[in-house]
């Protein structure tokens, strides 16, 4: 890592822990900073913040007073998650304080390029598949997944060489808060409507992950997909030099699909039912992946015997397993009904049978209605189940059958398909009704599908 000197003794602000936050603080120690960290957890049930402080790094704990600012911080690196309306954040802002998340940390100590990953869904996958590419054939160095995908970008800086890669997820959140982070490549996977709640608008959510490229330049790559207008309007307001993907049209400088096969510029890299996952939004996110490839340097060869293997990130249409010549497919990440729609475009609907349900939020499902014509069956269960299964009937669906969750809904499917058939766990619903969260749910379904196979 680069030996910076920015930090030292000068007074930083870390706010809230986690990994990040962790992962920050021990970083800024080393760089020299004088840390302080404050985190909403007490300091009796917070064992990151009691092993902090036996290296001598000052902790606050309990909650975010706000008269920590008087200390006199020159900055402030902030847990993706706290939104800017927490008065301590929103101090800082108006106090013109930098408020930075870790990423930008870790951009400014390593020592390697930087690929990042955006968008609203796709990231993992594309991410995943990346750090599979990448390394495949490789004889040194390697390509380090880091970021939103779990490993703290600070920490895989600290460890990442010259001959490395930082293959990097990159959420709005975390995007909100950099400065000076410039990835050699960027990746927009797609633009939906997501995390209003947080953003306030749909146009400062797609601000936030527009920021990925402000600071590239025409030796830079920014990868977008041009199935989406939206990305290419935006595309004219980049330094950065466009690479496309797409699967409706044929793009020439990009990689894209044209008669069932996967092409970067007019080569033919793979025949896309070969892709080890499926799902025409799995087509888009390896379409993403090629282009990174082939900018560095990986054989084609090398490409298709990588994606021909990969069999899906956990919870995100993974493949779970063949019973009986009947497949079976995790896609529990499918918290609401866009996921689930991208999800059901990779199966023959006539030999498919979705599985969903879960938590009610109060909204109707006929925005999944073109997307579930042709089902050969579905199983609910869960709160929303009676929603699910009028949407099932307007869809034309005959064949609907409700039950009490997962584990229950796995051996009924079973019982309703016939050889070639697949089974999809696709729920269209936050997982909060029956589980604590959404991998849970998936590994619930997963262990169901391995009951199946024992009997």
């Amino acid at each position: 890592m680069k030996k910076i000197t920015n930090y030292q003794n000068k007074k930083v602000l870390v706010l809230g822990l986690a990994k990040s936050g962790v992962s920050a603080a021990k970083l800024l120690h080393e760089l020299g900073a004088l840390v302080t960290v404050n985190d909403g957890k007490p300091f009796e049930e917070n064992p990151e913040a009691q092993d902090l402080l036996t290296l001598g790094i000052k902790v606050v704990t309990g909650s975010h007073p706000i008269e920590l600012l008087d200390e006199g911080f020159a900055v402030v690196v902030k847990n993706p998650g706290i939104p800017y309306e927490n008065p301590l954040v929103a101090k800082a802002v108006t106090l013109n304080i930098p408020v930075l998340t870790e990423v930008e940390l870790a951009y400014q100590i390593a020592d390697c390029p930087i690929i990042g990953i955006t968008g609203t869904n796709g990231k993992t996958t594309t991410t995943t598949m990346t750090g599979l590419l990448l390394n495949t054939e490789r004889k040194s160095g390697q390509a380090r997944l880091s970021g939103n995908i779990g490993f703290p970008a600070s920490s895989v800086a600290t460890e990442a060489t010259a001959e490395d890669e930082m293959v990097m997820e990159l959420s709005s959140f975390q995007l909100m808060g950099i400065e000076t982070f410039h990835p050699k490549i960027a990746v927009i996977t797609n633009l939906y409507e997501a995390h209003l709640d947080y953003h306030g608008s749909r146009e400062a959510y797609v601000a936030a992950k527009w920021a990925i490229q402000k600071n590239m330049t025409a030796d830079d790559y920014l990868l977008l997909n041009w199935n989406q207008e939206e990305l290419q309007q935006l595309s004219k307001q980049t330094k950065a030099t466009v690479l496309p993907f797409s699967t409706k049209q044929v793009v020439t400088n990009g990689a894209y699909l044209k008669d069932g096969w996967l092409y970067y510029k007019e080569e033919a890299i793979m025949e896309s039912q070969a892709l080890g996952v499926p799902g025409q939004h799995n087509v888009e996110n390896a379409l993403a992946a090629i282009l990174i490839a082939k900018l560095q340097g990986v054989s084609t060869e090398g490409i298709k015997e990588a994606l021909t293997h990969f069999h899906g990130v956990p919870h995100r249409t993974q493949f779970a397993g063949e019973v009986e010549n009947r497949k079976f497919y995790n896609d529990s990440k499918a918290t609401n009904s866009l996921a689930t729609e991208m999800a059901l475009g990779g199966f023959d609907h006539s030999k498919l049978i979705l599985l969903a349900g879960g938590l009610d939020r109060g909204n109707d499902f006929d925005e999944l209605i073109p997307s579930l014509t042709g089902l050969k069956a579905m199983v609910v269960f869960g709160e929303t189940k009676e929603k699910l299964k009028e949407t099932a009937k307007k869809a034309g669906i005959t064949l609907v059958v409700e039950t009490e969750n997962v584990e229950t809904a796995v051996p009924l499917a079973f019982s309703l398909s016939e050889s070639g058939d697949a089974i999809l766990l696709s729920p269209a619903n936050a997982s909060w009704d029956q589980y604590p969260n959404f991998e849970v749910r998936g590994d619930k379904f997963m262990a169901a599908v391995k009951q199946l196979k024992t009997k």
